[in-house]
């Protein structure tokens, strides 16, 4: 089973690194990404795919964009991962819900 990740991504970051966990006005949480790649012809999303896969220590063909491409708030598929792989790698998730 792939777990489902949302990132908010900043391309043009200056560097490759999480900057933690935010909520979005749904209560919703997602993991805020900088990549230093430029947001061109899937670049960005490319580096973050890295990121990702070598932060979580998986395979890079087990990182999937399920959605948002062109969009700053992306899902992505993770197979091979569960919540607490990213609790380790990123830091405990907010909890859901909301104000």
């Amino acid at each position: 089973m792939a777990e489902t990740l949302a990132v908010r991504l900043t391309p043009r970051g200056g560097r490759d690194a999480a900057d933690g966990w935010a909520i979005d006005a749904d209560g919703r949480p997602y993991l805020k990404v900088r990549v230093s790649s430029p947001p061109v012809e899937g670049a960005a999303n490319a580096a973050l795919i890295a990121f990702l896969a070598k932060s979580l220590k998986i395979p890079r063909s087990s990182v999937r964009l399920a959605s948002g491409e062109t969009a700053r708030i992306k899902r992505l598929e993770l197979d091979g991962v569960d919540r607490a792989d990213l609790d380790r790698a990123f830091g405990a998730r907010p909890p859901q819900g909301g104000a």
